[in-house]
């Protein structure tokens, strides 16, 4: 057995009945022996533990749901477990009913490969009727426009003047058509007048707050403050004071440059350089008082 190169290389075949010598031998994953090419598989060499591993699976009758069968308990005792625990024989009718077209009289049934969805009424046929004149489609459902109720009353009175065009119309059918057409027309009307009211009052008051708050952001705002050294103008006295301090008080430290007070009235904020003014705006504007 091998060469001399290579003595270990190829085995004998482990069936005693062979025992022929093979150079690239299987071992068998369940008893762990070495077969040749020949008797590698389970049956050829009579495997004692090739069943242990196996799965065996058995459809219940009652349920058709799958029993798997274990290789070291009794097939009867896993079936009665499972028919005392798992069996639902109304699960048989879900799995073993097949559906059907639904065209009379056919009895082809619906399977993966055989079933084709209607574009038109979105219901499945076989490939026999799966054109719309084989399976007497309706087509879509039609829809009405909910904004003119009115139109199924007009097709109505459409179908009812065409089926009796050949006969005469009496005089009473025809004023209770018209006036029902003129109560529908009149509900309409009411209702769109009612619409266009509320939303033009919504949007008069809409427009009267944006003017309030506009006038009194304007009001609020009041004259521009101006400098008294550079004639420059600001929105507020806390402006006006800060650009004072900042330019005028600190001014390259140059001689005769002196500070300047500026007192804001406590009602308007309005600044004066003179007290006596400032008292005078208080009696002419305010009522007479310094009080905030």
């Amino acid at each position: 057995m091998g060469t001399p190169q290579f003595p270990d290389l190829g085995k004998h075949c482990s069936l005693l009945d062979c025992k022929q010598i093979d150079f690239l031998p299987f071992t068998c994953d369940r008893c762990h022996e070495v077969f040749c090419l020949q008797h590698r598989s389970y049956n050829l060499h009579k495997c004692p533990n090739a069943g242990k591993n196996d799965v065996n699976v058995v459809i219940c009758p009652l349920c058709a749901k799958g029993v798997r069968l274990s290789p070291d308990e009794d097939p009867n005792i896993t079936w009665e477990s499972h028919v005392n625990s798992n069996c639902d024989p109304s699960n048989y009718e879900k799995v073993a009913k097949k559906k059907k077209c639904p065209v009379p009289g056919c009895r082809e049934f619906l399977t993966f490969s055989n079933t084709i969805k209607c574009r038109d009424c979105t219901i499945d046929h076989c490939l026999k009727h799966r054109f719309g004149p084989d399976h007497k489609c309706p087509g879509p459902p039609k829809k009405l426009d909910s904004g003119f109720p009115f139109l199924g009353l007009l097709n109505q009175s459409r179908k009812v003047e065409s089926k009796t065009s050949l006969t005469p119309v009496p005089a009473a059918s025809s004023n209770r058509w018209t006036t029902s057409f003129l109560n529908v027309a009149s509900s309409l009307k009411a209702s769109a007048e009612a619409g266009i009211s509320k939303f033009s009052s919504e949007f008069n008051q809409a427009v009267q707050v944006q003017s309030n708050s506009s006038s009194s952001s304007r009001s609020g705002s009041g004259p521009p403050e101006v400098c008294p050294q550079c004639r420059a103008k600001f929105s507020s006295v806390t402006a006006l004071v800060e650009h004072f301090q900042k330019v005028h008080e600190t001014n390259d430290g140059r001689a005769g440059v002196k500070k300047v007070t500026i007192d804001a009235c406590p009602k308007c904020s309005k600044g004066f350089l003179d007290p006596v003014s400032l008292v005078e705006h208080l009696e002419r504007d305010h009522g007479g008082t310094s009080k905030a």
